[in-house]
C-alpha cells in the first residue's frame, strides 16, 4: 500500500556520554522513511538546502524511498540542530537550532502522492500537518507525532489537526499536558475523544502503550547493553509502525499490536549507533530475529 511521509530534514551535531557525531544526517522524515522502507516503499516530502549530503539522497533512493517530494533550495542551508545528552538519556540540552530553509517550508504534495493510503506526519508545526491533510484525497490511516513545544505554543491549531488524524504518537508528559489530566489512562481517554481513535504513548526505555476503543496493549523496550544515540528513536518507531501497517494493509487491533512491536524493534536498532548509521545497514533477518525476541519477552505459560 502507498505510504506518504512528511517531516523535517536536518543536519545534526550530537554529543552523548559515549561520543560525538558532527554534521550527520537527521530529521523526522529521514528516520521515518528509512525505518518504514524495510516494510513498504515510502514517498518523502520535505525541504533541504543544497548542502544536504548527496550521499544521503542516494541512500534513500537505494532504500526505495520515492524522492519526488524532496525540495532542494539552491543556495539554501538545511535545518541544523545540535544537542547534548546526559548520562540519563531522558535529559537533553539543545545547543543550537537553525531553521534555515525549514523556516519557510510549505509542504507541496505531488499529484502522484495525493492518493496515498497511509500518511505519517512527523513532528512539525500542526499548521503544516493540517496543510498536508488538506491536500490528500482520502487516506486510510493518518499517523501524527507532536511535542510539548506545539502543545504549549499552538494548541488551537494542534486541536484542529487532531480532529483529522487516526493515530497520535505522544509521550506521558505530552498526553497529560494536552488534556490537563494527571492520570495517564484518564488523559488517554480524554485525548481519544479529541479526534485520534488510536493513541500510542511512547515511554522511551520503558516501552510503549497502545490504546484503542477495545484494546490496551503494553510492550517493553528491548533490553540493550549499549545505547549510543536516542535522537531518532521516536521517529524510527513511527516508521516501523506505519511501515508494517502499510505492508499488511490491516489496521485491526491485533495487527496494531504487531505494528507497535515492529516499531519498537526498529527503534531499538536505531539507538545502537549515531544518526542513521544503524538504520541504513539493517537486514530483514536482523529485524525478524529481534521481533521474535521481543515477542518472547512477554510470553509465559500458566
Amino acid at each position: 500500500m502507498s505510504l506518504l511521509v512528511v517531516g523535517s530534514i536536518g543536519i545534526d551535531t550530537i554529543e552523548t556520554p559515549f561520543g560525538k557525531a558532527e554534521n550527520v544526517v537527521g530529521g523526522s522524515s529521514i528516520y521515518i522513511s528509512l525505518a518504514s522502507s524495510y516494510f513498504a516503499p515510502p514517498r518523502l516530502v520535505g525541504v533541504a538546502g543544497d548542502d544536504f549530503p548527496k550521499s544521503a539522497i542516494e541512500l534513500l533512493k537505494r532504500k526505495s524511498v520515492d524522492m519526488e517530494g524532496l525540495e532542494i533550495i539552491k543556495g539554501g542551508k538545511t535545518f541544523r540542530w545540535g544537542g547534548k545528552y546526559h548520562l540519563d538519556f531522558n535529559v537533553r540540552d539543545t545547543l543550537y537550532t537553525e531553521l534555515n530553509v525549514f523556516q519557510s517550508f510549505n509542504p507541496k504534495i505531488p499529484a502522484a502522492y495525493k492518493e496515498s493510503e497511509y500518511v505519517c506526519l512527523g513532528n512539525i508545526d500542526p499548521v503544516l500537518q493540517l496543510r498536508v491533510l488538506e491536500q490528500m484525497t482520502k487516506p486510510k490511516l493518518v499517523v501524527c507525532d507532536t511535542m510539548n513545544f506545539w502543545i504549549e505554543g499552538k494548541l488551537s491549531e494542534l486541536k484542529k489537526t487532531l480532529e483529522r488524524i487516526d493515530v497520535l504518537l505522544a509521550n506521558d508528559s505530552e498526553v497529560k499536558l494536552l488534556t490537563k489530566e494527571s492520570n495517564l489512562f484518564l488523559a488517554a481517554k480524554i485525548l481519544r475523544k479529541m479526534g485520534p481513535k488510536i493513541l500510542i504513548i511512547k515511554k522511551g526505555e520503558h516501552g510503549a502503550i497502545l490504546l484503542t476503543e477495545k484494546t490496551t496493549f503494553i510492550t517493553p523496550a528491548f533490553p540493550l547493553e549499549s545505547v549510543f544515540d536516542p535522537t531518532g528513536a521516536g521517529d524510527s518507531f513511527a516508521g516501523g509502525f506505519i511501515g508494517w501497517l502499510a505492508k499488511t494493509d490491516d489496521i485491526s487491533d491485533e495487527n496494531l499490536k504487531r505494528a507497535v512491536v515492529y516499531g519498537s524493534t526498529i527503534a531499538s536498532f536505531c539507538v545502537e549507533k549515531f544518526s542513521i548509521d544503524k538504520l541504513k545497514e539493517l537486514t530483514h533477518f536482523e529485524i525478524e530475529t529481534r521481533y521474535r525476541a521481543f515477542r518472547a519477552l512477554t510470553q509465559f505459560q500458566e
